[in-house]
């Protein structure tokens, strides 16, 4: 039996910043958000554990001041406290404010239909993936359900920045300045850079990891001339060519650019 569901009380919706009256602005209450913010901002893929210190000095407060306002964080579950190692972490209420935030992204509605075509055509997986500012996430999966066998990639998986090809082709459109570390990695790996040169001339990655069967190709989607999200074909390599000419390829590249035409803009490939 399905419970009821509790009656909620309509809440005016909150003005803007900028609505408010002066008197308002910079309250402490308005000064307290601005701090959580500030104290969730800092954590990052490159640094996912940081010490009170380090809060500290991100906040530009005194420590009590942080200690506070960590404490607070975690009674919320968007914190947590390592106490052998003296280290904060996101909490586990991130990983829901996380999925709704993706869940209520406009390009996940507008690329359904142009994934479902393309899971037609290619009979595989099919995966869409945006950039949240240190890799790739995965926010829509579409599987060919008529298989008796097939890839299966989990929705909120987040991708490697230089060795998944969702990540390659992120690369190899944003500005290098966007993603930490990409400038060191590259003078490392002059075949990185060739590879991203590649993918900025033809529009496809291709990787295909020696450990476990699996071939992903994948193009990017565009929206005022920057890259918005990646589209990917997932499957095992006796299905998947590695060639970008070939037809899966082919297919992808062209759904990708019928979804930039969607989004308002010209294709750049």
């Amino acid at each position: 039996m399905l419970e009821p569901v509790p009656e909620i009380a309509p809440v005016s919706p909150a003005p803007d910043d900028d609505e408010l009256p002066r008197a308002e602005r910079g309250t402490p209450a308005i000064q307290a958000v601005e701090r959580a913010a500030t104290i969730l901002g800092a954590f990052s893929v490159g640094r996912p554990r940081l010490s009170l210190n380090e809060l500290t000095a991100r906040l530009g407060t005194s420590k009590a001041t942080a200690h506070r306002y960590t404490k607070a964080l975690r009674s919320v579950n968007l914190l947590r406290y390592d106490e052998r190692e003296a280290l904060y972490s996101l909490g586990p209420q991130v990983l829901t404010l996380s999925a709704a935030a993706r869940a209520g992204l406009p390009i996940i509605t507008i690329a359904g239909p142009y994934m479902e075509e393309l899971v037609r055509e290619a009979g595989e997986t099919v995966v869409l993936s945006v950039w949240d500012g240190d890799t790739a996430v995965v926010v829509r999966v579409d599987d060919n359900t008529d298989r008796t066998v097939r890839i299966s990639v989990r929705t909120g998986a987040r991708l490697s920045m230089s060795r998944s090809a969702q990540g390659r082709v992120f690369c190899a459109f944003l500005d290098e300045d966007e993603i930490g570390g990409l400038g060191a990695l590259l003078r490392r790996s002059p075949d990185l850079r060739q590879e991203l040169e590649a993918i900025r001339e033809n529009g496809i990655s291709v990787n295909t990891p020696a450990d476990n069967g699996v071939r992903t190709i994948a193009a990017p989607v565009f929206q005022d001339a920057a890259i918005v999200a990646t589209m990917a074909i997932v499957g095992t390599t006796a299905a998947v060519a590695d060639e970008t000419s070939s037809p899966a390829a082919q297919s992808l590249l062209q759904v990708c650019r019928s979804l930039t035409q969607e989004l308002g803009s010209s294709p750049r490939l």
